[in-house]
């Protein structure tokens, strides 16, 4: 099977598998206890936070860590929010937002926050000047990805961050697709509070990790008598947190690198693609993507038959967002960015990573060539069928 769904998720490193059972082995004690057992199982947390921390530019006291990305989200969000001490509001979002954000919001309308939805381009950027009609008095927090998990739009979270926090409203970004691709500086990015998750960057399933701004004021969603600033209850899950730490690591010091053999690999695979009787459409913007994530669109061809006809082939791709998979609804990103339902159903992801390699190119061709060329033979005969009966 040659993988290329890394954006649903990624193998776990040979490094961050070590690193799991050496720590699981051998580091054993609950970080809150006293005993040496417990310090050394702290010790351990602590220098976790300092990795994930330097890779954000930020200090190791404002990350915490998660059981993964979608709790991360709940929980800054909802910190966020408590600090506030009303229970209504003005909220803002997209519709492009993954499904643990978007159903949150869903949560946050049934219990009294009004929520608005700001337009994005047929580019998946968000409509700055929609957004800044948007904000009113009663604004108070906004939820927008930094990198869209199904065509790789980057956003202008800078330029929109510093715009929301004139207005006095807070910023919180789902940085699951960015973290370990591109930069992330949270000095610059003006956001208030991150999410990160373990298995996207070949680190453990399970874990997550969110970053709080020091400067604004959050209250924990399930308060802590003992400690006011405790993010979350429960025991720390140790070795998976230091095997994200490590997964962490790597990818950041490897970025820029394997970003650009990543890149290199999808202009030769586009290349090779277009070369094809078929016609292919990328959707993608022209400049700010993401190199490892490439939407396409195959007119004629649903997604969700091309991709299991893949599946059968050898070729793990994916229809969108992992959230989205199976449903019988049109690819909510597409028709946010203005498709027709028919256009939205003809979508398929390709998300690039370490195991991708040149020689798998001509590989890759030949089973999608094959698959299409069966299915539109197949298409014409029975329109020729169709014909000869009128």
């Amino acid at each position: 099977m040659i993988y290329l769904d890394h954006a649903a998720t990624t193998p776990i490193s040979d490094k961050a598998l070590e690193v799991y059972v050496n720590v699981s082995k051998h580091y054993f004690g609950n970080p809150s206890s006293m005993h040496d057992e417990g310090s050394s199982a702290k010790q351990i947390l602590e220098a976790s936070a300092k990795t994930i921390a330097g890779t954000l530019n930020a200090r190791p006291k404002d990350v915490f860590f998660t059981s993964g990305a979608s709790e991360s989200s709940f929980l800054a969000i909802y910190s966020l929010l408590n600090s506030l001490g009303e229970e209504s509001g003005h909220l803002i979002t997209t519709p492009i937002e993954h499904s643990s954000v978007r159903n949150l919001f869903l949560k946050l309308k049934q219990e009294g926050y009004e929520v608005s939805v700001v337009s994005v381009n047929e580019l998946g950027e968000v409509d700055f000047e929609e957004l800044k009609n948007l904000v009113r008095e009663d604004t108070v927090l906004a939820s927008i990805q930094h990198v869209n998990s199904e065509i790789g739009t980057i956003q202008d979270l800078a330029k929109i961050g510093a715009f929301l926090h004139e207005k006095g409203v807070m910023l919180h970004s789902d940085c699951v697709q960015s973290f370990g691709r591109i930069p992330i500086d949270v000095q610059t990015l003006n956001v208030d509070a991150i999410s990160l998750s373990s298995h996207k960057i070949y680190g453990p399933k399970g874990c997550g990790a969110v970053w709080m701004n020091p400067k604004v004021e959050w209250k924990p969603v399930f308060p802590d008598t003992d400690n006011q600033k405790k993010f979350k209850p429960g025991t720390a899950d140790v070795p998976t947190v230091a095997a994200f730490a490590t997964a962490a690591k790597l990818i950041t010091q490897n970025r820029v690198t394997e970003q650009h053999r990543i890149l290199k690999f999808r202009e030769q695979l586009l290349a090779e693609l277009t070369k094809l009787d078929y016609e292919v459409v990328v959707e993608q913007h022209p400049r700010e993507f993401a190199p490892n994530i490439l939407g396409l669109r195959f007119p004629g061809i649903e997604g969700q038959f091309f991709m299991l006809e893949c599946s059968q082939a050898g070729l793990a791709i994916s229809t969108g967002s992992a959230c989205q998979v199976g449903s019988e609804k049109p690819n909510k990103t597409m028709t946010a960015i203005g498709k027709d339902e028919q256009e939205a159903r003809e979508f398929v992801r390709l998300s690039f990573g370490k195991e991708n390699q040149m020689e798998q190119i001509p590989q890759i061709i030949q089973k999608m060539s094959g698959i299409l060329k069966r299915h539109f033979e197949k298409v014409n005969h029975h329109k020729k069928k169709e014909g000869m009966t009128t």
